[in-house]
């Protein structure tokens, strides 16, 4: 397991809350792969931002698992959804690979539309029924490994700040014991 530098999980915070509430550049919408909206944070994503988003999804024509598409926040407090697809958990033959190119693709995205901060729901760990523990793991890992790599960057180009929302205590837990492990000592 890769461990980084603490300037590098310092800039990720674990908050427990309602995503469409975080005041960010960019939120992430765990979609389908539709992009027409669903349950979960999906809907309370649409419900928030308003029929505008639903238009704009339209126009975009999907996006398959593992990739990324952008829109704008309409009437959420951030000014870009960044539409994920995660993987459906089916017993582990390429899960891990496509969770960790969702968090990938995303923050590839908010690097286009030079987001300096950007906000995720736990992807997949839903009515996708993704294992909460390995997910987490999975989240924080690909972050770190994001931030680090894209670390020498032009400044335009660097996120300032992660943060991962949780929806319950139980997750927040998990996202905060999968980030003292990747940690240096």
């Amino acid at each position: 397991m890769k461990l980084f530098d603490k300037n590098i999980t310092a800039r990720i915070k674990i908050v427990e809350g309602d995503i469409t509430e975080e005041h960010v550049d960019a939120i992430v919408n765990a979609a389908n792969e539709s992009l027409l909206g669903g349950g979960g944070v999906d809907g309370a994503i649409h419900r928030v931002a308003g029929p505008e988003l639903l238009a704009e999804c339209r126009t975009i024509g999907g996006c398959p698992t593992g990739d990324a598409r952008v829109t704008r926040g309409y009437r959420l407090p951030a000014k870009w959804v960044i539409h994920t697809v995660g993987p459906v958990w089916r017993g582990g033959t390429r899960e891990a690979e496509l969770l960790a190119s969702a968090y990938r693709r995303s923050m590839e995205e908010a690097v286009k539309v030079h987001a300096k901060s950007l906000a995720f729901p736990a992807i997949s760990t839903g009515v996708y029924g993704y294992p909460g523990r390995d997910a987490a793991r999975i989240a924080v890992a690909a972050v770190c490994d994001f931030l680090e790599s894209n670390e020498s960057a032009d400044p335009m180009s660097v996120i300032d700040e992660v943060r991962l929302v949780c929806f319950s205590r139980t997750s927040y837990d998990l996202h905060m014991s999968a980030l003292a492990e990747l940690v240096k000592p």
